[in-house]
């Protein structure tokens, strides 16, 4: 029984949430061969739990805010630990990442001559985000897959990585398993991958040590995943309790059970 997989790809993104799907998008554009990777189905990223908007300095509301004053705001939001030049460019671009959006058929809430409406939003110091009700982030995940699926990149849902490869100090692939399964998977890339994920917040998907310990014996053994966590019920010398409850797993003790020792 085939127990691995491999893919190649130009790109491997690893995250299909909101900064996944946008570099996914990109990529693609550009003509490179993209695969994406995602803990759950596609759709589901924690992107879509973001209700408040989108903070950008279109001007639609308050004609004096510009991308200077976001650009203050951020700052003195941040105790001005922020990285200033990532602040710059986040204040500078986001009005056309927006306007992007919209291009792609984001529905956003309108103002009453038809633009795009904005409100205020704490650490702003004036109403500046474009918004979608209060499901701003369902909607942008919906457009940004509507756009990737026509970008045609491969998608493959409910994986989850453990470990990233490299070579000579590059990012040239990953290991992965298939959590329908526990079937492993390998996916190479000619240069650094790229990784855009958020960690999420449902616990049953982002906080899964035991099996995540579970596929990194698997994979260097050429098991699945499901006979290594059949083992580890089994074995009380190579179990500990995760998160929740779930069957954590010593890597260590693990070896050594199935080396019979």
């Amino acid at each position: 029984m085939t127990t691995r997989e491999t893919h190649d790809y130009d790109v491997l993104v690893i995250g299909a949430g909101g900064a996944g799907l946008r570099a996914a998008i990109e990529a693609s554009a550009a003509g490179a061969k993209v695969g994406v990777i995602c803990k759950s189905l596609l759709g589901k990223a924690h992107t879509v739990m973001a209700e408040g908007g989108v903070a950008a300095a279109l001007a639609h509301v308050d004609p004096k805010d510009s991308w200077k004053v976001h650009f203050r705001d951020t700052m003195l939001g941040g105790k001005l630990l922020n990285h200033w030049r990532m602040a710059q460019l986040h204040a500078q671009e986001a009005p056309e990442r927006v306007r992007e959006l919209e291009r792609w058929g984001a529905v956003f809430d309108r103002t009453q001559d038809g633009r795009i409406l904005q409100r205020n939003f704490g650490g702003h110091s004036a109403p500046r985000l474009a918004h979608v009700g209060d499901r701003t982030g369902l909607e942008m995940i919906r457009t940004l897959q509507d756009e990737g699926v026509h970008r045609g990149f491969d998608v493959f849902m409910e994986c989850t990585v453990t470990k990233l490869l490299k070579s000579d100090g590059r990012v040239v692939g990953c290991f992965a398993y298939r959590r329908e399964n526990g079937l492993a998977a390998g996916v190479a890339v000619p240069v650094d991958a790229v990784t855009a994920s958020g960690s999420g917040l449902d616990p049953d998907i982002s906080v899964a040590n035991a099996r995540l310990q579970a596929a990194r014996v698997a994979a260097t053994r050429g098991m699945n995943i499901d006979q290594v966590l059949a083992l580890v019920n089994q074995n009380t010398t190579g179990r500990t309790w995760g998160f929740l409850g779930e069957p954590g797993v010593n890597v260590l003790e693990l070896n050594l059970a199935l080396d019979g020792k």
